[in-house]
Order: structure tokens, then C-alpha cells, then sequence
């Protein structure tokens, strides 16, 4: 099936069967963060069940999902398997495919696109520093233990600070994977207008692009080598209740490194509250944009038409300026 029915659109619906009417060959680059915290893993999980605060467990603010499972990541893989079929096939020969994962899942991610045909490229990490510890204390075991109180209190000072294997993560892996190219790089961008990428994209002091990013201040060594400019507050929406909004500059970045002409499609197969396909939109490039969540579709519709009042505003403002200029211009004539 031909895209035109999806060009610059959000789409309800379930990924897998609306990947299924996209052209084969026909995307530029995907972006997208899939669901790898859900409870249920494959084509037919409920963001009902998700959302249910029921699901979180002893810490409410986690996700649903946190509590270690072996099954989730042998589960994912075989689900995000069929994902990266999908995007082997619609991807141009060269295009890139960029996967936000948890650490804990990474490997799973990239073995189940690798598996799928399309070629591991890299790496990028997102530092941060601002995130919660995942690890919990074991005293509430101890307490339900039937022993006495003098002993309870001696094991928890035995091991007062030892938690559950959980660390603070600081960082979010994006892996980086590209459909094989026709022919050489060179050919192939010639003929697929993708495959290459552009090392004049800069983040500050960086001679070149590298595969560590951050939008917030760390330090001055970091910073000035590895910071995009940070977000604003506005950003993300008031309405905005998505759970893991990622920063639309780095996907700015991201999208700006592999997309080479403006006709370029960049397509978000889990696209939450629409972060991929306003990064699109505001390069000037078109996206496909799909999720299951009609809130969250809704909530992407929504940033992106914030993103058209705030163009209008600007060219209207660019007008009155123009006009203004003019007449002041017009003014100094007369005088002389």
C-alpha cells in the first residue's frame, strides 16, 4: 500500500498490523521508544493494564513492569523480532533504525534486530543524572519474619544499605541499526538518498558527531563536548501525562544526523506523546507516527498542532516585522 494515506500522520491502532499497509522500501529512518517496561510483552498487551497503578508494586512511582523477570526479556525479544522484520522491510536500503531501550533489555533489543536482517551500526547513550534508585530495602521482608524483635533488629543492622541488585541508572542505551545498503554507501545514497551521515552536525566543542549525548549540565569536560541545547519547559505539554517523554533535541540530533533530503519519511511505530514526529516537523521533514493509546494519540496530535500555532505565530511576527522595516525604511527615504 501506498504511505500517502499516512504522511504526516498520528495513526491509532496496533503497530504491528498498520506496519503491515506500509510500502515496503519507503521510510528514511525510524526513531522510536518501544514499550520494554510493559507487563505484557507481545502485539496484544493493554495500556489499560499498564496504566492501572495497581500493577506497581511496593515503589508506586515505577513503572509497571520494574519487577524482575527473567520471561519479560525472552518475551520481548521475540516480540520486538517481529518488530525489526517490519522494519527491515519498509526501511529504504540504507535507512537507519534507532531503538531507546532500558539497560537491563538492551541486549535483547539489539540481538532482536540483528536477528532480523539489519546491521548493528552503534550505540548512543543519553546521560543524565536526574533519575530515581530502583533499589528497595529488604526490611519490610524482615519484619514479616516470625522471630522475635531483638532479632529482627539485629539482621537489619547486619545488612543496613544492602538492597536488591537494582542500580541508579544514569544512562539510556539507543541502539543503532541500518537496513544493508545497495551496492556501495555511495551508490546507494545516490540512488535511496540515505545510508551516510552527516559529520557536520556539531554538539559544542565536538570535532565530531560521537555516540554520547545529554541535554542537561554535568560538568564542564562533558558539557562542552557532549550537551544539546536543553529543553524547555514548555516542551513536553502541561498536558502531557506520558510516563518516559524523551527530549526532543536529542531526537532532533538523532534524526538530523541520518535524514539527508526534505522529503525524508521518519517513522515512530510507538510514537507516546509524539516526540519523534514533532522533531520531524520542526526539521521541516515528514513522519509516520502510530500508537495503540488513544490518549496518547491525542496527546501527539495535540504538541503538533501547538507546533503550527507556534510557526503561524512566528511567520506573522516575521511579517509585521518585514512591514514594519518597510515603513520605517520607506520614513528615511522621504526624509532625505
Amino acid at each position: 500500500m501506498q504511505n500517502n494515506n499516512f504522511i504526516n500522520q498520528i495513526i491509532l491502532g496496533d503497530s504491528l498490523k498498520v506496519l503491515s499497509e506500509i510500502e515496503d522500501n519507503s521510510i528514511d529512518v525510524v526513531l522510536t521508544d518501544p514499550p520494554y517496561f510493559l507487563d505484557k510483552m507481545d502485539n496484544n498487551w493493554k495500556y489499560e493494564k499498564v496504566e492501572d497503578k495497581k500493577n506497581q508494586q511496593t515503589i508506586k512511582s515505577l513503572p509497571a513492569g520494574m519487577k524482575f523477570d527473567r520471561k519479560q526479556g525472552q518475551d520481548f525479544y521475540k516480540w520486538y523480532f517481529n518488530v525489526s522484520k517490519h522494519m527491515y522491510r519498509v526501511l529504504k536500503p540504507g535507512g537507519f533504525f534507532f531503538s531507546f531501550s532500558s539497560p537491563r533489555l538492551y541486549h535483547r533489543m539489539a540481538s532482536a534486530m540483528d536477528d532480523a536482517g539489519l546491521e548493528i551500526r552503534d550505540c548512543f547513550l543519553w546521560l543524565y543524572t536526574q533519575n530515581q534508585a530502583k533499589a528497595m530495602s529488604v526490611n519490610h521482608f524482615i519484619d514479616k519474619m516470625e522471630i522475635s524483635s531483638e532479632e529482627k533488629k539485629r539482621i537489619k543492622e547486619k545488612f543496613d544499605g544492602w538492597k536488591t541488585p537494582q542500580i541508579k541508572s544514569c544512562f539510556e542505551p539507543i541502539a543503532m541499526a541500518q537496513k544493508p545498503s545497495d551496492g556501495t554507501y555511495l551508490n546507494n545514497m545516490l540512488k535511496n538518498n540515505v545510508g551516510l551521515m552527516n559529520t557536520n552536525v556539531k554538539v559544542g566543542d565536538s570535532m565530531f558527531p560521537s555516540n554520547i549525548l545529554t541535554v542537561e549540565n554535568i560538568n564542564e569536560i562533558i558539557d562542552k563536548s557532549f550537551l544539546i541545547g536543553k529543553p524547555t519547559k514548555k516542551e513536553k505539554g502541561d498536558f502531557n501525562d506520558h510516563k518516559t517523554v524523551k527530549p526532543v533535541e536529542i531526537c532532533e540530533h538523532i534524526i538530523k544526523l541520518t535524514a539527508f533530503y526534505k522529503n525524508a519519511v521518519i517513522l515512530d511505530p510507538f510514537v507516546g506523546s509524539g516526540t519523534t514526529a514533532v522533531a520531524a516537523k520542526k526539521l521541516g521533514l515528514n513522519y509516520i507516527g502510530i500508537d495503540a493509546n488513544p490518549e496518547y494519540v491525542e496527546i501527539s496530535k495535540r504538541r503538533l498542532g501547538e507546533l503550527d500555532k507556534k510557526v503561524d505565530l512566528f511567520s506573522r511576527e516575521k511579517k509585521e516585522q518585514e512591514i514594519e522595516d518597510a515603513i520605517t525604511l520607506h520614513t528615511q527615504l522621504q526624509l532625505v
